[in-house]
């Protein structure tokens, strides 16, 4: 039995079916992860912008963004219905719906399936068979290679579950042009490098929760100088590959412009987390969440950026 299993179905004793409906609702919408998805969703608008080189038919993209939320909220359920037990250990992950018990497992269970086909559905019938193939794939990766097989097991967790993440990115090119190009290929390997040092400093902080619940994230196992030198290593590469798209995607002078100038700040922070490190600052001094959230606002920045390019 696992440690969410031996809970109780809430406070009260109610079973999760007789909670308010909106506290129901708002649990189911909790399943789909919305602040992860908004990142997701970030990365795939702006694309479509450049494969179209303009823009894109506001119908498709509106199709796309409400298949991709269906599809990485599946995704993102089926995380939560297998990682209930080290969840309910965790206290950044203990209000969670499976946890609290305002959602049963076996709901979560259908609820995540029913999005799966559905948006597999939805994108085939809407947008075209290529993207929904790839977004059904990235789903497939993020549960049974991330979720069941990387996780639990290996240190190199991030890093390669990242793939998922990346995915989207192929799913709004093929959604304009129904085929794959090098362009969305370096933006794919952009986010795959960005994802370990986008991660890695939140997991710095938290990295007793981690522990406590077994999973073995790189801070876990090694200490801060180790991580923040593998921080900088995969920031270095993220901001050289970022560059390709300037001749590869043949895009205006405002793009390089601004993925240098990004990623020079970028590069700052990490390796300011890194001398801090070096330096045996722990706690609040050590300041890894200044990193954490530059790096939604780095990513961001640069798909707007590749969103306005097409217009320069």
């Amino acid at each position: 039995m696992t440690a969410v299993e031996s809970r109780p179905a809430g406070a009260a004793g109610t079973t999760p079916a007789h909670r308010p409906i909106g506290a129901r609702v708002g649990a189911f919408v909790a399943l789909t992860k919305p602040r992860i998805i908004e990142l997701l969703l970030i990365t795939t608008v702006p694309v479509m912008f450049l494969a179209q080189r303009g823009v894109p038919n506001l119908l498709l993209v509106l199709e796309v963004v409400v298949g991709g939320y269906l599809s990485a909220g599946g995704a993102n359920a089926l995380n939560m219905y297998i990682d209930r037990d080290i969840d309910a250990v965790m206290s950044r992950t203990e209000r969670r719906p499976l946890v609290t018990g305002m959602v049963s497992p076996r709901e979560a269970l259908v609820f995540g399936i029913a999005l799966a086909i559905g948006s597999t559905v939805w994108l085939w019938a809407l947008v075209n068979p290529l993207s929904a193939g790839l977004a059904l794939a990235a789903l497939l990766f993020y549960v049974f290679v991330y979720t069941l097989g990387l996780k639990r097991r290996t240190a190199q967790n991030i890093v390669w579950g990242g793939i998922a993440g990346c995915m989207p990115v192929f799913v709004g090119w093929a959604a304009v042009t129904n085929a794959l190009s090098w362009s969305a290929l370096v933006l794919f390997l952009v986010i795959f490098f960005w994802t370990p040092p986008h991660y890695w400093p939140l997991s710095m902080k938290v990295r007793d929760d981690y522990a406590k619940a077994g999973v073995p994230m790189l801070p876990v196992l090694k200490g801060n100088v180790a991580v923040a030198k593998q921080i900088v290593i995969y920031s270095w590469v993220m901001v050289g590959v970022s560059l390709l798209l300037w001749p590869l995607g043949n895009t205006s002078w405002l793009y390089p412009v601004s993925a240098v100038l990004l990623g020079a700040f970028w590069l700052k922070e990490a390796h300011g987390l890194q001398a801090r490190a070096k330096a045996g600052l722990v706690g609040a001094k050590l300041k890894e969440m200044r990193l954490f959230h530059w790096s939604i606002t780095y990513l961001t920045l640069l798909f707007v950026v590749i969103a306005v390019d097409p217009f320069i």
